[in-house]
């Protein structure tokens, strides 16, 4: 499956539910797109449901489909809840990190400098967004001189989230500790997800 390149807004709307977690694609326009895109609709099958649970968070992370199965059969092993340990497991991507420290406003331009070879994981260079970090890597600027999007970013952002902790002065931050369930979207029904996946597998 290719990544998905068109319209997050769009995205964000069909699945009523901001992907860029800042919620600006639902205030103009809370309902789906297209025409109808405001006709009240059917209420969801259980089926139905437990997709969109999935679609959700796939598109949040901005995963393909491959990737998010394979990730979900390494949470179904650790002997920590399936949810918690998924959610772990996604917000330890090195494309994820780096958008959570600040250095990219979305996580698609957060794998960007990561896959143009602008991020160093302890010192050296990984251009894999993917890559699963773990406690106490250092993430890092490769340039000396930061580039204008990163100090943009850097300036805009909110504060960082409890599980990272960020040097703005020097544009590197660590990955202190696993984030627990009350830090990861709440709006996400895991359960949903765990049992649509059980039922395919």
């Amino acid at each position: 499956m290719s990544r998905y390149t068109k319209s997050t807004w769009k995205k964000s709307r069909h699945l009523n539910f901001s992907v860029l977690e800042t919620g600006e694609e639902l205030k103009k326009r809370p309902y789906g797109p297209g025409q109808h895109g405001n006709d009240r609709k059917r209420k969801a099958s259980e089926y139905g449901s437990q997709l969109l649970e999935k679609q959700k968070l796939r598109n949040l992370y901005g995963i393909n489909e491959r990737q998010f199965r394979r990730l979900f059969l390494i949470a179904k092993k650790d002997p920590t809840v399936t949810g918690l340990a998924f959610f772990r497991i996604l917000e330890s991507r090195l494309d994820n990190l780096v958008y959570r420290m600040g250095f990219a406003r979305s996580r698609a331009g957060a794998r960007q400098l990561v896959n143009h070879g602008h991020i160093l994981v302890n010192g050296k260079k990984c251009d894999i967004a993917s890559r699963l970090c773990e406690i106490g890597d250092v993430i890092s600027l490769k340039e000396e001189s930061p580039l204008k999007v990163v100090k943009e970013s850097m300036e805009s952002r909110p504060a960082s989230v409890g599980y990272v902790t960020v040097d703005a002065d020097k544009f590197t931050g660590t990955f202190t500790r696993l984030p627990e369930r009350n830090e990861l979207p709440l709006d996400i029904n895991e359960s949903a997800i765990i049992e649509y996946y059980n039922r395919k597998l």
